[in-house]
């Protein structure tokens, strides 16, 4: 079986030189690594700053490198790009800045395609585990164990009714596609300002294709975004899913974040740490005022989505088309 690893990158940095390092390292050799960077100037500046070609250069595989710019960008399309690029079997896309918990991590999620794992039918996708970083806030430490616990778990249509939107959870920031599946049902969609991986994820589903959620692949990844981050990130996941009722309509993610919130506080008080559901309380705030401005997106001015947004270029990207 053959793994490319795809990355995209814009502005690599140490946690990008560390992630190649990790890839070095690992017990399953890569085919092949393909990074997709947006904007060739700031590849240059972060070549002079890190040691990213030196670091590329040791990896047992070979490795390719293709430039985009800021207006190309989009999470689909260039992701998209990428698997088109490939010639392997299974297709890894992987962030920036999701470095390898340990040097098994593809070994694990290639071994989700074998026919040893294929007896509840046929897995489109294997995402891995998200694991926070040292410097990783309480609340969202919380929230990683909540998104991803360290038990396993196969995803199929018939889990809907009791697993509602996570039946269609999957995260790109590290998961493998069976890259004739990801053909067969029409790869990413683009321009898409959010949630490639979960729609793909719900065509995959509806097609009668598993989704597995391989714990034991792990990567560190985690992020302190700010209220003000938090209410950007909501709205352009509201967006998302006003775009697509034909999968979000009948399952609620609503309801998924009140139990997070339930949940977290709870967290809290086990800690010792009440002081925090302040904290949390703002973060809230934020989340539910970007999500409640992004179901209603289409009623605001093109400032104000702007504003509201987190990925400018796609609307500028849209707004041209639509022109």
């Amino acid at each position: 079986m053959k793994v490319d690893v795809i990355i995209p990158t814009y502005k690599p940095d140490d946690l990008f030189c560390l992630l190649l390092q990790k890839l070095q390292e690992q017990t399953f050799v890569v085919h092949r690594l393909i990074v997709i960077n947006t904007d060739e100037n700031l590849w240059e500046k972060a070549k002079r700053a890190y040691p990213i070609e030196e670091r590329l250069n040791k990896l047992p595989c070979p490795w390719s490198l293709i430039h985009v710019t800021s207006e190309e960008f989009d999470h689909g399309e260039t992701r998209l790009r990428g698997a088109k690029a490939s010639e392997a079997d299974v297709i890894l896309f992987m962030t920036q800045d999701a470095v390898p918990a340990d040097t098994r991590l593809i070994e694990y999620l290639a071994e989700e395609f074998s026919v040893s794992n294929q007896e509840g039918g046929e897995i489109a996708v294997a995402y891995a585990r998200q694991l926070p970083r040292e410097d990783c806030s309480i609340i969202e430490r919380y929230t990683r164990q909540f998104n991803y616990p360290e038990d396993a778990r196969l995803k199929y249509k018939a889990d809907l009714a009791t697993l509602g939107i996570k039946t269609y959870f999957c995260s790109d920031v590290c998961a493998a596609y069976r890259r004739d599946l990801f053909f067969l049902l029409g790869g990413f969609e683009y321009p898409v300002i959010f949630n490639e991986d979960m729609f793909f994820a719900a065509k995959a589903i509806e097609a009668g294709y598993g989704i597995k959620y391989a714990a034991k692949a792990k990567v560190i990844h985690s992020h302190n975004y700010s209220v003000r981050q938090q209410f950007r990130r909501n709205f352009d996941l509201a967006v998302s899913q006003t775009m697509h009722p034909e999968i979000f309509e009948g399952v609620s993610s609503e309801a998924e974040g009140i139990r997070l919130v339930k949940n977290t506080i709870a967290y809290l008080w086990r800690l010792g740490k009440p002081y925090l559901i302040w904290e949390l309380g703002w973060q809230c705030i934020g989340k539910y005022a970007g999500f409640f401005l992004g179901k209603r997106y289409h009623r605001l001015g093109k400032r104000s989505i702007l504003r509201c947004t987190m990925n400018q270029p796609y609307w500028k990207r849209v707004w041209k088309e639509e022109e």
